[in-house]
C-alpha cells in the first residue's frame, strides 16, 4: 500500500484546526491554518464549524483583525479580573485622535490636527504608537514629507474588530468609548477600507515621525 497518502475528512480537518487554533501563541489566519494542513483541504468550513460549535460555550472562537482565536467568552470575563494588567487609560485627546486615525487613515499629524481644531501635544501620538494601537505608515511625497499614521493589529484587537470595514459608526462609538460626547469638528466617516495613498513611500526601519523630530530639537 505504499505510495497511498492519507486524505483526512471534514472531522479530521476540523478536530486539526482546533487543535492549531489551541496551542497557537496568536491569532491564526486561514492562510497560516491551510500552510500547516495537507494541500487542497476546506478550511473556512472547517473554521465554520468550529465557531458554531463553540458559540455560547465558555471558550469561543472570534476573528480579529482578520486571524482566528479562541477566548473566553465576553459574559465571562468577570471570572478573569484577578488575572489581568489594568489596562492605561488614553485620554479624551488620545481617544480622539485614534478615532481620526482610524476613519481618515492613512492620515498625517497636520490632518488629524485640522479635523480636531486643535494641536497633538507630543505625548499624544507617542501613547499611541507606544500601546500599539497606531503604527507608522509611509511618507506624503508632498514637501517635508510628512509620516502618515494608520490603525495597528492592537487596535481591532483591544476594540474586538475583525477588520477596518467593521468600524461603527458614530454612536457605537462613543458608546464603545472611542469617541466622547463632543466630537471634534469636522468629523466624518469615509470609506476605511480605501487602499493606501498612491503618493506615499513607506517608512524605512528607524524613521523618526515629525513630532519625535520637533521633540529632540528641543531638546
Amino acid at each position: 500500500m505504499s505510495g497511498l497518502s492519507f486524505e483526512p475528512d471534514e472531522g479530521e480537518v476540523e478536530r486539526r484546526v482546533e487543535a492549531l487554533l489551541f496551542a497557537a501563541a496568536g491569532p491564526l489566519s486561514a492562510a497560516d491554518l491551510a500552510e500547516r494542513l495537507p494541500e487542497g483541504v476546506d478550511v473556512g468550513r472547517a473554521i465554520a464549524a468550529l465557531k458554531a460549535r463553540y458559540q455560547g460555550r465558555g471558550v469561543e472562537l472570534e476573528c480579529v483583525a482578520d486571524r482566528w482565536r479562541f477566548r473566553t467568552a465576553a459574559d465571562l470575563s468577570f471570572l478573569m479580573t484577578d488575572q489581568r494588567e489594568e489596562p492605561r487609560r488614553l485620554s479624551k485627546a488620545a481617544l480622539e485622535t485614534l478615532a481620526i486615525i482610524a476613519y481618515h487613515q492613512p492620515v498625517t499629524r497636520a490632518e488629524i490636527e485640522s479635523v480636531r481644531g486643535v494641536s497633538i501635544s507630543k505625548g499624544t501620538l507617542d501613547q499611541l504608537l507606544e500601546m500599539g494601537f497606531v503604527r507608522l505608515r509611509g511618507r506624503r511625497r508632498t514637501p517635508g514629507r510628512p509620516v502618515t499614521y494608520a490603525t495597528a493589529d492592537r487596535f481591532l484587537e483591544h476594540f474586538g474588530l475583525a477588520s477596518l470595514f467593521d468600524l461603527p459608526g458614530l454612536s457605537e462609538m462613543k458608546a464603545a468609548g472611542l469617541l466622547d460626547l463632543s466630537i471634534p469638528a469636522g468629523f466624518e466617516v469615509p470609506d476605511p477600507s480605501r487602499g493606501g495613498d498612491a503618493e506615499e513611500d513607506p517608512v524605512e526601519d528607524g524613521d523618526t515621525p515629525e513630532f519625535a523630530q520637533d521633540f529632540l530639537k528641543d531638546g
